[in-house]
């Protein structure tokens, strides 16, 4: 979790949730009309189905007491979720104790962002804010790659379209497989080892994982960038993007917070 001072969150508030299948992002935007909305506050959540509106009120209502915030400060709500079981208690969750009716990004949300995907509709929620936030910041063009269940690829071209990308296992996937899959390979923490000749198992998986999803992030992005026509900033979000990204060629920055960000872009072009 991370707060800014008291002092500068004493407004109107925007509160960001980006519902994956692993964690739940959210994050307290304030706007100043000098300037573009500011994060003050983010949490995060394991993903769980079965928690109700009530019980999100009660993890949040600490999460904002602990903070110095109120339910009261927030005037507004954007979501995007890849999770429909715990989509509908976060909105109740929002209508019941925040008062509000929150955006929900899906089809027919005004992003800005055309999609050339053979179906827009199969492009999940949260890639198509990735793209939102990505453009608005760098508009030359830009690769977003996204470390969460999943680790995605998305394109978006100067032009400000999403592009389509690329989809494969994400890492924790990975090491449950090679832990659920073999007798005797345990259940590694998803680390860098000392060198990439592990002198033990556990070393030894955790070359492969980390050293591989370095590996297979340069491959792609570099296949990427032989299919298009601009020179795109790359950049990787996600909690594990940090650890690949020191290992990668290609990966220029990490933005943790990329996901929210474009949330907040989005609720302001629909309000």
């Amino acid at each position: 979790m991370s707060v800014g001072p008291r002092s500068a969150v004493e407004g109107a508030l925007l509160l960001a949730i980006d519902v994956g299948n692993t964690n739940i992002s959210l994050g307290l935007f304030e706007r100043d009309r000098a300037r573009p909305r500011t994060l003050r506050a983010d949490w995060r959540l394991e993903t769980r189905s079965g928690r109700t509106a009530d019980e999100y009120a009660a993890l949040l209502g600490e999460l904002f007491r602990y903070a110095g915030l109120d339910f009261a400060r927030v005037k507004a709500a954007a979501i995007s979720s890849v999770v429909p079981p715990v989509l509908a208690p976060v909105e109740r969750f929002c209508r019941q104790y925040l008062g509000i009716e929150p955006l929900i990004v899906g089809p027919g949300t005004k992003t800005g962002v055309p999609i050339l995907y053979e179906n827009p509709r199969e492009v999940g929620a949260d890639r198509i804010v990735n793209a939102v936030a990505a453009f608005e910041r760098w508009p030359e063009g830009a690769i977003v790659v996204d470390f969460g269940t999943a680790t995605t690829f998305d394109v978006i071209t100067p032009r400000g379209e999403y592009a389509g990308g690329v989809i494969a296992p994400g890492l924790a996937i990975s090491a449950d497989g090679l832990y659920q899959a073999t007798a005797k390979l345990p259940r590694v923490e998803i680390a860098r080892p000392a060198s990439v000749i592990g002198r033990n198992t556990v070393a030894s998986m955790q070359a492969g994982l980390v050293f591989g999803y370095a590996g297979l992030v340069d491959a792609i992005v570099e296949r990427i960038r032989g299919e298009i026509d601009f020179s795109p900033h790359v950049v990787g979000t996600g909690g594990l993007a940090p650890l690949i990204a020191r290992e990668t060629r290609t990966l220029q920055e990490c933005d943790d917070m990329l996901t929210l960000q474009g949330l907040a872009i989005i609720y302001d072009r629909n309000r």
